[in-house]
């Protein structure tokens, strides 16, 4: 039991022995809940609010206090103090590092792992890449934060599907196929690949300003996909795997995979039942020669199924999309990790699905996201200002190789590590702040080892096991946990305790940042105490105490790197 559960558990049991009558008074879980860190340790090491108790024992906050404090005896606890309305609580140091301490070396890895999600089913719609379009630095948050709630999920129990919703589905790609036809060969898009289909599509636009007929060959193009035409899903099947070809270089930097490629294009021979039943259901009604479901009832504009021309669009797919998914995963949770501008799409899929009576509908979720900006530029594909997700990588691993070249020459497997960081770096940024900030990318802030950055908490992991290294395997003296009661070791014990929490949390909240705060809090706090203390100095006992705690930091310092999907080099 951690100290925060046993520390409820123990309130309420207070609680009980001094109003057994009283109705209406939170439980343990409840109460555990309503704990909280106080800013400032001098405060206690958790604080109590009291305002929840008010109502039901008709009691002011005050007196409630002074009432638990004086009732208060338990050896866990070294003093409690009673502050307007708040009990403030200061443990006992040495317990309570024995009972972190075991807590942390029992769980081992699997520290924070739970089995909450055991027999649940979570659907990730994330990344969504474009057919013949390159992976650019618009999709990385996308990418990056659905990645890191697919982990987190699964480290809580969970079976998690991760969808990679492909935009494969329009007009555009007749006009890719027209345009191939025209000025194209199999050899110079199997070489160019992406870049090679843009150019492509470019050029048709351009020539189509001087020859519009070629829009007319373009839908036909299109029309003929629609129809199943041989020679041109033989075309669009390639497009699309030479697209996912050169998706994959980036994947594979990012160490991101997906259980299913399922695009636009596989719901077209299933949309034509889902817009069936809208009609059956009475939902489906005519709008200037548009079938639309009518949402002002919900503040909404009306949700386009059909245009005018009996094309369907993007709602119609999602919303076919979600009962698929259902009927297939039987899902728990559906998430939608996309940028916020779609908000008012998503509010109106998941609308039209309550409507046609599915009571699942309230489990799909979109976890929306903030925009990113260069070194202050905003970013725009239509006006060329675009940075490739590809070339940053690369040249984020390259400037880390510069800055380990000149740190540690002497570094064995430099090339490795610096992919490490300099990846690591990128995705740090990425998942630094609350999703829905908006990001501005600076390379000095990313690569920075002595900030809050990718690199200083990897760095600090590293110094964790270069004092492992050092420390060998003594043999003989069992710890002492009296060692780890300085303000240092009780800080960083603190984090630690906590990180399962966050986790929880971070699933609950679909805020991967969290675990990017809590685990440069640990880092900080890490470095802080190895400043302080002489780790391998002293007692036998006490030394093999802060071993002990610099093994349990590094170890929790690399989950929370992977659960972010940030690698931990053993030496930088």
């Amino acid at each position: 039991m951690d100290t925060m559960t046993r520390l409820s558990a123990l309130l309420a049991d207070c609680m009980k022995s001094l109003w057994p009558e009283a109705e209406g008074l939170p439980a343990a879980e409840e109460l555990r809940g309503l704990l909280a860190v106080p800013p400032d340790p001098a405060l206690g090491d958790y604080a109590f609010p009291c305002f929840r108790l008010a109502r039901p024992l008709r009691t002011a906050p005050p007196r409630i206090a002074e009432a638990i404090c004086a009732a208060w005896s338990h050896e866990d606890v070294a003093a409690v103090q009673p502050v307007n309305g708040y009990l403030n609580f200061f443990l006992n140091r040495v317990n309570f590092a024995a009972e972190t301490m075991a807590a942390l070396q029992a769980a081992g890895d699997r520290y924070g792992a739970s089995d909450i999600g055991a027999g649940k089913t979570v659907c990730l719609d994330y990344s969504s890449i474009n057919i013949a379009k390159r992976f650019h630095i618009g999709h990385l948050s996308t990418t990056m934060i659905g990645h890191s709630l697919k982990r987190i999920y699964d480290w809580l129990g969970y079976t998690t599907v991760g969808i990679n919703h492909l935009g494969d589905w329009g007009t555009q790609f007749g006009k890719m196929i027209c345009a191939y036809k025209k000025w194209g060969s199999r050899e110079q898009v199997e070489k160019g690949g992406v870049d090679a289909m843009t150019e492509l599509y470019v050029r048709f636009h351009s020539e189509a300003e001087k020859d519009p007929s070629l829009e007319d060959e373009g839908r036909a193009w299109f029309k003929k996909i629609e129809d199943g035409d041989p020679e041109a899903m033989e075309i669009f099947t390639w497009f699309k795997d030479v697209t996912l070809r050169d998706a994959a270089k980036v994947y594979d930097q990012l160490g991101v995979e997906f259980d299913s490629y399922a695009g636009e294009s596989f719901y077209i021979d299933k949309m034509e039942p889902v817009i069936q039943e809208l009609r059956d259901k009475g939902l489906l009604v005519q709008s200037e020669g548009a079938w639309v479901v009518d949402l002002s009832g919900d503040n909404m504009p009306p949700c386009l199924i059909l245009k005018s021309d009996g094309a369907t669009i993007y709602a119609t797919r999602d919303i076919t999309a979600a009962i698929y998914r259902q009927n297939t995963y039987h899902f728990d949770k559906c998430l939608y990790v996309v940028a916020y501008q779609q908000d008012l799409h998503f509010r109106q899929i998941f609308r039209v699905l309550e409507k046609m009576g599915y009571p699942w509908a309230k489990d799909c979720v979109h976890v929306s996201f903030g925009m990113v900006s260069f070194e202050g530029e905003a970013l725009s594909t239509r006006k060329g200002n675009v940075v490739y997700l590809e070339d940053l990588l690369n040249q984020a691993v390259a400037r880390a190789r510069d800055i380990i070249e000149e740190k540690s020459p002497n570094l064995e497997n430099k090339d490795e590590i610096a992919r490490q960081v300099g990846i690591g770096a990128v995705i740090y940024t990425d998942l630094s702040a609350n999703r829905i900030k908006d990001i501005d990318f600076h390379w000095d802030r990313a690569l920075n080892f002595d900030g809050e950055s990718g690199p200083y908490v990897q760095y600090t992991h590293a110094r964790c096991c270069s004092v492992l290294r050092k420390a060998g395997n003594p043999a003989g003296a069992a710890p002492d946990w009296s060692a780890l009661t300085d303000d240092e070791a009780q800080a960083l014990l603190r984090l630690l305790s906590r990180f399962p929490d966050v986790i929880r949390e971070a699933a609950d909240k679909y805020e991967p940042s969290m675990i990017t705060r809590a685990v440069t809090d640990i880092a900080q706090a890490y470095n802080k105490y190895y400043y302080e203390h002489r780790i391998l100095d002293g007692e036998p006992a006490q030394t093999a105490a802060r071993v002990a705690l610099t093994d349990a930091a590094r170890r929790v310092i690399r989950t929370g790197l992977w659960l972010i999907g940030i690698e931990a080099p053993e030496r930088m």
